[in-house]
C-alpha cells in the first residue's frame, strides 16, 4: 500500500522535504511507517520518542493500522511560553 507522509516544522527541516510518499505492506503499523522513515532519513531519530502523529486530523497511537491512501503528518512536540 501506499501513503503520504507530510512533515511540518522542524520535521520537514531535518528531512530536507516537506512530503514523502512511503510503500508499505498492508497491515502495516505507524511503528512501522516510522521505522521505515527512520531508515531513509536518519536525522528524525533524536526526535522518535517525541513526534506527534496524525491520520488525517486525529492523531493515532504507534499501533494504529494504516490503511491503502492515508495521510500521515509528523510534528514536532508542541511547545508554548
Amino acid at each position: 500500500m501506499t501513503v503520504t507522509v507530510q512533515f511540518y516544522s522542524c520535521c520537514k527541516e531535518l528531512t530536507g522535504c516537506a512530503q514523502a510518499v512511503e510503500k508499505l505492506p498492508a497491515g502495516a503499523t505507524i511503528e512501522a511507517l516510522l521505522q521505515q522513515l527512520h531508515a531513509r532519513f536518519p536525522r528524525l531519530v533524536p526526535m522518535r520518542n517525541s513526534t506527534l502523529i496524525a491520520v488525517g486530523v486525529d492523531y493515532q497511537p504507534r499501533s494504529h493500522v494504516l490503511k491503502e491512501g492515508d495521510e500521515v503528518s509528523l510534528f514536532p512536540p508542541l511547545q508554548g511560553g
